[in-house]
């Protein structure tokens, strides 16, 4: 099977399985958005006189039924292929002939890759933000269920202050709502079109229009100078890596005060017996899994965010196979997130406070109690907490 940059010379199949790596399977997710750019890019350069009607139509109607069958599963990416670059273009060669060969004009896979990938990325960190909002909306909903009841709140892990449900849910709402605003904002390095950087230096000779296919394709800018798109690489995948680790942190301590509630020491909630699991040896054992692999989440998503950030950290400019690897852990932490945040959702709208066992300590109205002190006796607040502590001290 040709590749892209085949000349002829036959390739040792181990380097073929080292270079290509996880590609061919990484690349399912990003089929179809490499079709709306290459689509995007043929139209380009048909409007730049540099390809004709006929190519063009031929083109756009070949690439567009190769994304809907793979769509349908009709068709996979080989090893062979090594990427979802290879298999359209070599797909699209073998269904519409020698105007195939037309469509990489003025690209490099380089800008090729990150052009499906950026759009990608725009799209998932939409689908993250809607994400942490759902997760949000959950918690929204139990504090209309049980908002009123009265929960310890604590420092230390020692009781401190009255709360309640409402302030505890509506806690972890506010917080997963800023998440959704840093995902959304992590937006800012990936919407920019990198489409006729080519291998990182333009492409000499030829009139492109690069602003033709950034509004095609929904970028708001046109990365420049050219020398700049490689340099750019692994930052737009760091920075929503970086929101993930942080939203993931929230789930994760979210994750916490519940398995901490769930215990039976406390069993200051029920959790729905269809997200929770048994014990092989222990028939009265329901294990709340679900939580506790929330919990370890962020060390995985900050895994992923040193990986990326390690492989570009001390590269020369231009372009470099090493950032194929940026792939693998980008995947992985926006699946987790994804996977993450649904179930979450999912869980806590099954949670269910047990007011029949939640105490609250004397000592936690101390604080307000001293406060009462300064507003009806005027005395320095520093004086009504030791009055208060001393008679504290007395019971």
């Amino acid at each position: 099977m040709s590749r892209l940059w085949d000349k002829g010379a036959p390739l040792d199949e181990r380097v073929l399985r080292y270079t290509a790596g996880e590609d061919h399977r990484l690349d399912e997710r990003l089929v179809a958005y490499d079709v709306r750019a290459s689509v995007a890019h043929a139209e380009m350069l048909n409007a730049c006189g540099l390809l004709g009607d006929g190519d063009l139509a031929a083109i756009r109607n070949g690439l567009l039924r190769l994304g809907e069958s793979h769509a349908a599963g009709d068709w996979h990416i080989g090893l062979a292929d090594e990427d979802a670059h290879t298999a359209l273009e070599r797909r699209l060669t073998e269904a519409i002939g020698q105007a195939g060969g037309r469509v990489h004009l003025g690209r490099s896979r380089n800008d090729q890759v990150l052009a499906a990938l950026r759009l990608y990325l725009k799209e998932t960190a939409a689908v993250l933000a809607t994400g942490a909002e759902g997760l949000a909306a959950a918690l929204d909903r139990l504090a209309e269920r049980q908002g009123k009841l009265e929960l310890p709140g604590y420092t230390h892990l020692q009781q401190a202050m009255p709360s309640s449900v409402a302030l505890w849910a509506g806690g972890f709402a506010a917080a997963l709502r800023d998440d959704a605003e840093g995902l959304a904002a992590a937006g800012r390095r990936i919407d920019r079109n990198p489409l006729g950087s080519a291998a990182g230096y333009g492409t000499p000779g030829l009139p492109l229009d690069r602003r033709l296919t950034a509004d095609a394709l929904g970028f708001g800018a046109v990365e420049e100078p050219v020398t700049a798109v490689q340099l750019s690489r692994g930052k737009a995948e760091s920075g929503l890596l970086f929101e993930v680790t942080l939203t993931l942190q929230d789930t994760a301590r979210l994750a916490a005060d519940l398995l901490l509630f769930y215990t039976r020491e406390f069993s200051y909630v029920s959790l729905p017996e269809a997200f929770t699991t048994g014990s092989s040896i222990m028939p009265q054992k329901r294990n709340p899994d679900v939580l506790e692999l929330a919990r370890a989440a962020p060390a995985t998503a900050q895994a992923c965010l040193d990986e990326c950030l390690m492989i570009t950290a001390k590269l020369t400019s231009g372009y470099h196979r090493d950032l194929q690897r940026l792939k693998p852990p980008l995947f992985r932490g926006i699946d987790l997130a994804d996977d993450t945040l649904v179930i979450m959702a999912a869980l806590v709208d099954g949670v269910r406070f047990r007011p029949e066992h939640i105490r609250l300590d004397a000592g936690v109205h101390a604080a307000g109690e001293a406060n009462r002190l300064v507003t009806e006796e005027g005395i320095p607040f520093r004086e009504a907490y030791r009055r208060v502590a001393r008679k504290l001290s007395e019971h």
